[in-house]
This record gives C-alpha cells, sequence and structure tokens, in this order.
C-alpha cells in the first residue's frame, strides 16, 4: 500500500513539474485529460487515446518529460508510449478545438522562440539495421535500404519509404544514416524530418543566410528526410525542396524519404514533386506478420532484460496486429503490471491485464490507419477531424473518416463518434449516409485547398483512401 500510495506522489508531482515546464495551458490542452502515467521501475509509460496525441506529444514535450521524470525520481527512465482508447471519453470539445488550433498554428508558422534558436544540425540517430526485424512485409524495403549504401551509384533515387504509424520507417531511415556513418566516415549526411526543413529554411529567409542553408542541405552525400508529407500545402518550402532535390540528384548523390502515405496520395503536394518522388523507387511497409511480430517481441523482451515465455509472446502476437509501437507497449504494460503486483509474468496474468486492449483491438483496420489515410489525402490533421471545425474540407474528411471506420472496423456508432471527438452518434449515421448518398450518384465532391479548389469524384477519392488503408 504504502509503494503504490509512493508511486502515485510521484506521478503528481510529475504532472505538477511537466505543467510547470509547458506552461498551465498546454498542459490542459495536451495532458491533464488526454493522458495516464504509469510509473515501473525503469519505465515510464504515458497513455493516449490515439496515435496523433501521442506523436505530438512524443515529439514535443519528450524532452520536458524526460526532465520532470528525472527531478522527481532521481533518474533518468525510459519513456514508452502506450494507445489507450477510453482515454478518448475524457477529452471535452474545447480542448479538441484547442489542439487543432495549435497544430494548426505550428504548421503554418513557427513561434519566435524558436527561430530565435538555433537549428539543430540534425536528428540524432541511434537504431541500426542490424536490429531491424525482417519480415515479409518490410523484406523490400530493407533490402532496398541497404541497396542504397552498399551501392556506389545508387539504381533508384529517391528512395521513397510509405507506411502507416509504427511500422519501421525511421528505425529503416536512421538505420541507413547508421551504415552510412560506419562504411563511409568521410561521407557527409543528413538526417532531418520535413518540419525542421521547413523550419531551418524559414528562419534563412528571416536572416538572409539561404545561400548557407542550401549549401548545407545540397552538399550531402545522403539527405535523410523523414514524414516528408510535412510539406504538404508549403508551396515555397515544396519548391525550395524541388531545388535542394535536382541539385543532389545531379550530383550522383542520395536521397532517402518517409511518410505515412504513398506520394500521389498526399494531399496538397505540387506535381513536380510527386513526379520526381515516384521516378525513383517507391516501397511499401506493411504490418509485420505472426513470426515477424514473434521476433519483435523476443527481441524487445530481450533488450530490457526479461524472460518472457513464448506462450506469452505468441499470444500478444495473435492478438495485437497494428504497429510495432503497440506490441512493444503492449508487452511493457505486461512487465510493469507483473513488477508492480509482484506476479509472475504468466499466460494467465497476459490474458487478464490485455483483454480490455485486445477487445478494441480491430484485427484489420485500425481508426488511426484511417485518420491518417483522409487526412493526409486532404491535407488536414487528425486534430481537425476530432475538433468542431465545420469548413467544406474538414468536414468531407470527416465523413469519410466515420464512414470507412463503420465500413472496415467493427466499432459501433457510438463508438466512432468517441473516438474522432466525443461526436454525437448521430453525427456519425448522418455522415455515413451523406457519403453513402454521394457515392450511389458519384457526385463530385468539392473542397478548397491552398492551392485553389479541388473537385474529384466520390468513387475515385474511396478508391485511393482504400487502397491507402488496404
Amino acid at each position: 500500500m504504502t509503494t503504490q500510495t509512493t508511486i502515485t506522489d510521484e506521478i503528481s508531482a510529475i504532472n505538477q513539474i511537466l505543467a510547470e515546464r509547458i506552461g498551465q495551458q498546454k498542459f490542459r490542452i495536451w495532458f491533464k485529460t488526454s493522458t495516464r502515467l504509469t510509473l515501473s521501475d525503469d519505465y515510464l509509460k504515458v497513455g493516449v487515446p490515439n496515435p496523433f496525441v501521442g506523436s505530438w506529444i512524443e515529439n514535443h514535450f519528450l524532452g520536458d518529460i524526460n526532465a520532470a521524470v528525472e527531478t522527481v525520481t532521481g533518474s533518468a527512465r525510459k519513456i514508452t508510449f502506450n494507445i489507450e482508447p477510453e482515454l478518448s471519453g475524457n477529452q471535452r470539445k474545447s480542448q479538441l478545438d484547442s489542439q487543432a488550433q495549435l497544430v494548426q498554428k505550428a504548421q503554418n508558422k513557427t513561434t519566435r522562440s524558436r527561430f530565435n534558436a538555433p537549428p539543430q544540425p540534425q536528428r540524432p540517430v541511434q537504431m541500426t539495421l542490424e536490429t531491424f526485424v525482417v519480415g515479409p512485409t518490410n523484406q523490400l524495403a530493407y533490402n532496398a535500404a541497404k541497396s542504397i549504401i552498399s551501392d556506389e551509384v545508387s539504381p533508384f533515387n529517391p528512395l521513397f519509404i510509405h507506411g502507416g504509424y509504427g511500422l519501421g520507417k525511421t528505425h529503416l531511415m536512421q538505420g541507413i544514416c547508421q551504415m552510412m556513418c560506419r562504411l563511409k566516415p568521410e561521407a557527409n549526411w543528413l538526417y532531418v524530418s520535413a518540419e525542421d526543413f521547413t523550419n531551418q529554411f524559414v528562419l534563412a529567409l528571416k536572416t538572409k543566410k539561404l545561400e548557407a542553408f542550401r549549401r548545407r542541405y545540397r552538399q550531402t552525400d545522403l539527405l535523410a528526410i523523414d514524414d516528408i508529407h510535412f510539406l504538404a500545402s508549403k508551396p515555397s518550402t515544396q519548391e525550395e525542396f524541388l531545388h535542394t532535390f535536382n541539385t543532389i540528384n545531379l550530383a550522383g548523390k542520395k536521397v532517402v524519404l518517409a511518410s505515412d502515405a504513398h506520394p500521389k496520395m498526399i494531399g496538397q503536394l505540387c506535381e513536380s514533386l510527386v513526379s520526381r518522388f515516384v521516378s525513383g523507387m517507391v516501397v511499401k511497409i506493411d504490418p509485420p506478420d505472426f513470426k515477424t511480430r514473434c521476433k519483435i517481441l523476443a527481441q524487445r523482451a530481450e533488450a530490457i532484460n526479461q524472460q518472457v515465455d513464448e506462450k506469452v509472446i505468441a499470444y500478444i502476437a495473435e492478438n495485437i496486429h497494428s504497429n510495432v509501437r503497440e506490441l512493444e507497449g503492449s508487452l511493457l504494460k505486461l512487465v510493469a503490471y507483473s513488477s508492480l503486483c509482484n506476479e509472475k509474468l504468466s499466460l494467465a496474468v497476459a490474458r487478464q491485464v490485455l483483454a480490455e486492449h485486445i477487445s478494441r483491438t480491430d484485427p484489420i483496420v485500425h481508426i488511426s490507419d484511417i485518420e491518417s489515410a483522409v487526412t493526409t489525402f486532404f491535407g488536414i490533421t487528425p486534430a481537425d477531424i476530432h475538433s468542431s471545425k465545420k469548413d467544406r474540407t474538414v468536414s468531407l474528411a470527416r465523413s469519410f473518416s466515420m464512414y470507412l471506420a463503420r465500413k472496415y472496423t467493427n466499432r459501433s456508432f457510438p463508438e466512432i463518434g468517441r473516438l474522432m471527438g466525443n461526436k454525437n452518434h448521430a453525427t456519425v449515421i448522418l455522415a455515413c449516409r451523406k457519403i453513402e448518398n454521394m457515392l450511389r450518384n458519384n457526385s463530385i465532391a468539392n473542397w478548397r485547398s491552398p492551392n485553389g479548389n479541388r473537385a474529384v469524384a466520390s468513387k475515385d477519392i474511396l478508391a485511393k483512401l482504400e487502397e491507402t488503408i488496404a
């Protein structure tokens, strides 16, 4: 009882310090009712309502979380993220709207404080190709990653890797950079996100240091850019990257890109960039099969020095299909429970602890997959779908998301509404009827993008979205 009380006090203290570090407003919007912290041994697990919130917190507040944990516990902890859909019910309409506003502001305009700070040279790379678990669904991407380094002149440029959340795109990109560093230590390489590229480009324009920016990015032997879909709806940055790519390509150097979607499925991306992307090798990573999932879990258990029975690993792998992060999150949840409750990690314990999580896991398509495909196509964010925005673009995207969720998942109308921003079940029913009517007549869907108005037949939109989430 005393130990549990101590842990509860530590969680409360971590939240308090985190609120002081990032400000009460951001804490209220992203943490107060959106997360659940669990502290165990060397880990802090951050429960989040959906992949979007988890990704945003990981990208923007991980350093603050680490600092708060170290201040309270006296030592650094491994931070992991776990999807807990039941947290969606805690999010209020005003909170979801605030999230959408902050995301939009971050995409359209970087804050002054960030511009005044010197840009980071590149993102740290920690993962290697040796630790990448290879299976049938990622074999081609893995082989392409190895060949782009081993071949003096790449037979394809760029290498464009796409796939859903948590399937290993970043792992492969970092592995490529690590191998380049090891095999060719004299080579000049850069690994950044598209957001970093955008921020540094705007900073270069503001400070009149564009030539230095161009020298840095164009005089590389390997340029690796993650989340390239971030360039959508940013015409000036797209043009700059197009010239950067052309310069590197003409010099016979290499470019590796990663995205959530196929180049042709990234909304509000100029045709010139799309044509460059598909001129190289476009390879998709799909969710791992059963044997690969078992290998991933076994490797993860070994990495954290845990003896996990093969039956437990098989049970997790049979029931968690979506992505690597969710697999690892489920394993860590079991390890944390075993440690806190001083129980042996058996198959019975695994069934008990993961029962609710597995019951909410759709074996075919996840709502996060649908939201990723739809928002990438329409050039908006999942936060927009969750918000109360009702402009034509967001409304259309939300309706397609709800229709696809009803078609491809086993979620009820109320569950879909709750997971997409606590919408009423009647809203979901009306959205589904709206899309059904549009498809029946194959009516033209109109919406506005930063590049102008778009008009596409409903069946064509559906076909492209289904191709992405299939």
